[in-house]
């Protein structure tokens, strides 16, 4: 018998993986602006180098876990929710089929510490990762699905998300504008 509980850490060390890949890139831009606004020779005063860097790089790392954890938290809620609507499996076990594209994240996650020195990498790794994923999870779920079901689910994963982005840029917009207006010298 198969034990239905071997890839469940997998999300916490992708999660890890993924948060260390993109604070590393943070870290260093963080560093280089320490270092333009003169903020950087302060601080060396107080620790070393390689202190600066670690605290740093814990703080974004913190920071990138929180972030992605909420985002899985939410892709799932979204997800199941699309299958709610549906779906014809009534007993939970397509999604038990699907829980194998953990592998997927995992490998992206492990690629993406290849690519922290661009930005570019490493969103394009996460995008790509999270469109092979929703492939190969619509590919599996398809089979206790109408194809009616199938489109369903993937329209409703496409526009929930397409309005959860269009509101997360709207309101970025906004507080930019409301700092950008409240700016004594403008």
């Amino acid at each position: 018998m198969k034990n239905p509980y071997v890839f469940g850490f997998l999300p916490l060390i992708t999660i890890i993986l993924f948060s260390l890949s993109f604070s590393t890139y943070t870290m260093f831009k963080a560093i280089d602006l320490f270092k333009v606004i003169g903020v950087y020779s302060g601080m060396k005063e107080f620790l070393s180098d390689f202190e600066i860097r670690l605290f740093v790089l814990i703080i974004f790392a913190l920071i990138y876990f929180m972030l992605f954890s909420a985002l899985k938290l939410i892709a799932e809620t979204i997800h199941e929710l699309g299958m709610l609507f549906f779906s014809k499996d009534f007993e939970g076990k397509t999604m038990a089929l699907a829980r194998g594209g953990y592998v997927i994240f995992f490998a992206g996650a492990i690629i993406s510490a290849v690519g922290f020195q661009s930005i570019k990498i490493l969103l394009l790794i996460f995008l790509a990762t999270a469109f092979i994923y929703f492939i190969y999870v619509v590919f599996k779920l398809s089979n206790s699905m109408s194809m009616i079901g199938t489109l369903g689910l993937i329209m409703f994963e496409i526009i929930v998300w397409s309005l959860f982005l269009a509101l997360v840029i709207y309101v970025v917009i906004k507080l930019y504008n409301g700092i950008i207006a409240s700016l004594p010298f403008l």
